[in-house]
C-alpha cells in the first residue's frame, strides 16, 4: 500500500521531467531527494537539539558533535534509502535481495567515510557551519552513489549473464 502510494506519488509529477529523464532516474533523484531532506533535517536536529552543539563523550571516545549528529542521522537514513531504492527505483534489479543489501551497505559506508572526510575538512579546516558543511558533501556524493547503486547494487544482468 505505501509502495504503491509511493510511487503513484512520484510518477505524478514524472510528465515534467519526461524530456530530461527516464523514469527510473527521475524515480531516483525522487527517493534520493526524500532521503537527503530526511538526512539533513536530522543532522541539524541532532546537531542542534539532541547533542547542543555539544562534544558527545561516550567513555574512551568522544565525537564533534557535528559528527555524532552525522552519525546519529545514518542509523536513520540507511534502512530508509535501502527500501526505497529496493522497492521504489530499482525494482527491476534481478539480484537477491540480501546480496542488494550487502552491495548497498558496501557503497553506503564508502559514502559514509566520504561524508565523514569532507564535513570534518569543511568544519573543521574551511571552518564552514556544520549544516552548510553537511549540505556541501551531500552534493558530492550523490553522483558516486547514483552510479554504484545502478551499475553495481542493483544492477539487471543480462540474458548472457545467467
Amino acid at each position: 500500500m505505501i509502495k504503491h502510494g509511493l510511487i503513484s506519488l512520484i510518477d505524478f509529477f514524472y510528465p515534467l521531467f519526461k524530456k530530461v529523464m527516464p523514469l527510473q532516474t527521475f524515480r531516483y533523484a525522487a527517493c534520493g531527494c526524500i532521503n537527503v531532506v530526511l538526512d539533513i533535517g536530522l543532522f541539524f536536529v541532532f546537531f542542534n537539539y539532541v547533542f547542543r552543539k555539544q562534544v558527545l563523550h561516550l567513555g574512551f571516545f568522544s565525537f564533534q558533535p557535528h559528527i555524532a549528529a552525522f552519525i546519529a542521522s545514518f542509523f536513520i537514513t540507511f534502512p530508509v534509502g535501502f527500501l526505497t531504492s529496493k522497492y521504489i527505483v530499482w525494482t527491476e534489479s534481478t539480484m537477491r535481495g540480501h546480496v542488494q543489501l550487502f552491495r548497498y551497505f558496501v557503497i553506503i559506508l564508502m559514502n559514509f567515510f566520504i561524508n565523514y572526510i569532507f564535513i570534518k575538512l569543511f568544519v573543521e579546516f574551511f571552518h564552514i557551519y556544520p549544516t552548510i558543511a553537511k549540505v556541501l558533501t551531500t552534493v558530492i556524493v550523490v553522483l558516486f552513489s547514483y552510479l554504484s547503486h545502478k551499475h553495481f547494487t542493483f544492477k539487471v544482468k543480462n540474458l548472457q549473464e545467467v
